[in-house]
């Protein structure tokens, strides 16, 4: 194969005269190209970042309970669990930017960098989050209403950020129900 039939197909490029001012030359994005980052994740998230009160918040709490309903012991088989602090912390932290969703959740921690620095590399999954939720509803919504109570006492929050909850009931009154002032 010759040289010829190996570079045929190619564009023919600007030649710079010689004493001339040659073509120019730019940096270009290229936002497709692969690159490897080495950064610590703990370096990506500022010292006074408000999630890190939430993490310091929810370490200092007793978790106790939670760790002995925890299947997973050492010689025995069993895939473990994320920890609990991680879960209370996600869902605090959730709570406070107005996310409700498990699935939701699950997208910021593989999506936003605050969430996946409180995951701090454990892998999530909607599922996990929804189940945990559902199976330690009292504990949680007692920790999540300290925690968020808490945040707002400290500053880092204000009370105009947390969620509503939107979920719409249908009225159990008819048009006739509207009559008399009794009947109100």
């Amino acid at each position: 194969m010759g040289d010829e039939q190996l570079f045929e197909n190619l564009p023919e490029q600007d030649k710079s005269q010689p004493g001339g001012r040659g073509s120019v030359r730019l940096r270009v994005p290229e936002r497709s190209q692969i690159a490897m980052q080495v950064a610590a994740l703990d370096d990506l998230i500022a010292e006074d970042h408000p999630v890190r009160s939430v993490w310091a918040f929810v370490e200092g709490l007793d978790l106790s309970h939670l760790y002995d309903l925890v299947k997973a012991r050492e010689g025995h088989p069993g895939h473990p669990p994320a920890a609990p602090e991680l879960m209370v912390a996600l869902w605090l932290w959730a709570t406070v930017e107005g996310v409700g969703s498990a699935r939701q959740l699950d997208r910021l921690c593989r999506d936003h960098l605050v969430y996946r620095w409180l995951c701090g590399g454990v892998s999530m999954n909607y599922h996990t989050l929804s189940s945990f939720r559902i199976a330690h509803m009292a504990v949680l919504e007692r920790l999540l209403a300290q925690g968020v109570a808490a945040m707002v006492q400290a500053g880092l929050v204000s009370a105009d950020t947390l969620a509503q909850d939107g979920l719409r009931v249908r009225a159990g009154a008819g048009a006739g129900s509207f009559r008399r002032h009794e009947r109100l």
